[in-house]
């Protein structure tokens, strides 16, 4: 991408962020998340409906705001990850990742030479639609952040090679860990949360990012004072569905005493 990473700027200047997954389908929604001055928001590509397409709408509602479009893909796909960035995502998400390997392939697909071999087309959002910007490889190069995912129990051991290639933030998902020891769902399990500070320390002394998934207030509060400076709170569906839940629970009781 070409033109500015908010996301990317406000990291450099040691700036703790935070965004939400977006699963609606919609580029309204994404600008009214937007518009509430998160820092960022994920595209979730990988779990939800959401077409190429749609995902450029909303990157553009995103950028509108000052807000960092994020897309979080289904894996590591040379396809899925060239459309990502080609639509004009600032970041992209990869899942699951084990080894030095699959690292080092993401970084072939998602950089241009000398770093990768990304393809290369300046007709399209990512060089504004103009051969006029054929030249602004580097540009790009520097302008894209890439997020790994560590999704499987004890992978903090597994972690010194692929914390020296050249990736921004490692993303500790807490829900695949969960699933991975037996516990679906308790992300607050001991074992989680142990391997969650051993490997945000790791994260660390590498000079990488430490990125996770939050929700709660309380939360977000513990990670932030762990060091943890990408930060995602719960998910557009979970927020809507709660909001509404409450009220209707309030309404089925104010029904009841008459």
């Amino acid at each position: 991408m070409i033109k500015e990473n908010f996301l990317k700027n406000k990291l450099a200047n040691n700036e703790e962020v935070l965004g939400t997954w977006l699963t609606v389908p919609s580029s309204v929604v994404a600008d009214i998340i937007a518009s509430s001055g998160l820092d960022f928001i994920v595209i979730d590509a990988e779990h939800s409906p959401i077409s190429y397409e749609t995902a450029q709408l909303i990157m553009m509602a995103c950028e509108s705001r000052a807000v960092s479009p994020v897309m979080g893909i289904g894996g590591i796909d040379e396809s899925q990850i060239l459309k990502a960035l080609d639509i004009g995502a600032h970041c992209i998400h990869v899942p699951n990742i084990r080894n030095v390997d699959e690292v080092r392939e993401i970084i072939t697909y998602a950089k241009y030479p000398p770093l990768g071999n990304k393809g290369f087309s300046p007709f399209t959002r990512n060089f504004d639609y103009t051969a006029e910007n054929s030249s602004k490889l580097e540009i790009s190069n520097l302008n894209t952040l890439i997020v790994i995912h560590i999704e499987e129990f004890n992978m903090a051991q597994k972690l010194e090679n692929i914390l020296k290639e050249q990736i921004d933030i490692v993303f500790i998902g807490l829900f695949d860990i969960s699933k991975s020891i037996g516990v679906p769902g308790q992300i607050n399990h001991k074992k989680v949360r142990d391997m969650f500070r051993i490997t945000v320390e790791e994260v660390k002394k590498y000079g990488k990012i430490p990125g996770t998934i939050v929700t709660s207030p309380e939360m977000l509060r513990e990670v932030r004072d762990m060091g943890v400076r990408y930060i995602t709170y719960l998910a557009d569906c979970e927020i809507i569905k709660k909001e509404y839940k409450e009220i209707k629970i309030i309404f089925d009781n104010l029904r009841k005493l008459n």
